[in-house]
């Protein structure tokens, strides 16, 4: 693999820590979600920090699919529903992307997001380790 950019971060203190990337740009405290038992409140946490990256991929690569196969998805937004559960003795993630196409069918929507599933790579190192389910919203 060629490698065309890498970003670095930093944790601190697990869960009830600190991410701060090398840059500076990305310095957010963490903590355990009011769901878990946390506090909540101003703090983010590691399935908030997954959804985010994943949503900004994914619908990168899917306006880059969109663009090839020549539709216009203007307006398009991407939610990456992150899900933290357990499995066996340990825990797991599971991944919903609802994807949003105005003036888009859903049908053809789903076709292009299936399409982009295929070129992301955050989809490409989740594949046979993380369900992900695709739907348009």
């Amino acid at each position: 693999m060629d490698i065309l950019y890498t970003a670095r971060a930093t944790a601190r203190g697990g869960r009830e820590g600190e991410v701060v990337s090398d840059d500076g740009v990305l310095d957010l405290e963490l903590a355990y979600p009011k769901d878990l038992g946390g506090p909540g409140g101003d703090k983010t946490n590691p399935e908030q920090l997954f959804a985010a990256g994943y949503s900004a991929c994914f619908l990168n690569a899917l306006k880059r699919v969109a663009k090839q196969q020549e539709v216009d998805i203007a307006g398009a937004e991407m939610t990456a529903e992150v899900g933290l559960g357990t499995e066996g003795k340990g825990f797991a993630l599971a991944v919903a992307l609802v994807g949003s196409l105005p003036g888009v069918p859903a049908d053809r929507a789903l076709e292009l997001m299936e399409a982009a599933h295929q070129v992301c790579p955050y989809s490409n190192a989740t594949r046979g380790n993380i369900d992900v389910s695709l739907t348009v919203a």
